[in-house]
């Protein structure tokens, strides 16, 4: 069985991840909060959806339970998440930090510890299940004003690694993929309570910033690899950035 969950499905990586598995004949569930934009993917793709707010426990239940009644699942591709601000630690919002750790931390968390019993009996014979966290390059890099983001980014791949170490021995793969620089159309607006201009900035004359097409496919095709082979942790950034914190902008050139 190839059947995957996807979570922030609704725009960006997510929306892009469920057309991607979709093309490659996977069975799907696409999970977010907005329904409208769950069913206009579920007619475009052929996805099942299911409405959730992962910040909820009692929608994470309904969704194992769902899931459960309705065929169990092979791959959970955690990708919900989101950046508040771009403040320093001393004028931080505690109630962004709070979000931010809430959706990128507890919320996978609770998700991974719902669907564990339903990963785990969908393996036969010469499969493995999969466990695959969308993090970021802002878990594994600092760079100021990102405070409250870096700590939540930093803690999901701290947990990621616990638990490859807690499922030792278990036909489970735990995937990390980290996105550098990519170019969506809300991240950088939700960071910054919806102002465009602020968001337009953080790419502006950057040459190729990663779209969302391109962190699906490597998504996927880090799942479709042969069930013996685990690539642990992926960081994909654009050419243009070198870190976190260092992004070219203008042409590139080779140095004369």
């Amino acid at each position: 069985m190839k059947r995957a969950v996807v979570t922030g499905a609704s725009s960006g990586i997510g929306a892009a991840t469920v057309r991607h598995l979709r093309r490659n004949g996977w069975e799907v569930v696409a999970v977010a909060r907005r329904e409208d934009r769950l069913r206009a993917l579920a007619e475009e793709t052929g996805a099942e959806y299911f409405v959730a707010d992962l910040t909820q426990e009692a929608d994470i239940l309904a969704l194992r339970d769902n899931l459960e009644a309705t065929g169990g699942v092979s791959t959970l591709v955690n990708n919900a998440g989101g950046a508040r601000g771009l403040d320093s630690v001393e004028g931080g919002s505690a109630d962004d930090w709070r979000w931010m750790y809430e959706i990128n931390v507890v919320a996978v968390q609770r998700v991974i510890a719902a669907l564990l019993p339903l990963l785990r009996a969908s393996v036969v014979p010469g499969a493995v299940a999969d466990i695959m966290t969308v993090s970021s390059i802002a878990g594994h890099i600092a760079y100021e004003g990102g405070g409250g983001y870096n700590a939540a980014k930093f803690a999901v791949h701290a947990m990621v690694d616990v638990l490859r170490l807690e499922l030792s021995g278990e036909p489970i793969r735990v995937l990390e993929i980290a996105p550098g620089m990519v170019m969506t159309e809300e991240f950088s607006l939700n960071r910054f309570g919806g102002d465009q201009a602020k968001a337009d900035a953080v790419y502006a004359n950057v040459p190729d910033p990663l779209s969302a097409d391109d962190v699906a496919a490597t998504i996927v095709s880090t799942l479709e690899l042969p069930p013996h082979v685990s690539l642990d942790l992926v960081v994909i950034k654009p050419v243009a950035q070198s870190a976190a914190y260092k992004v070219a902008r203008g042409e590139l050139r080779v140095k004369e």
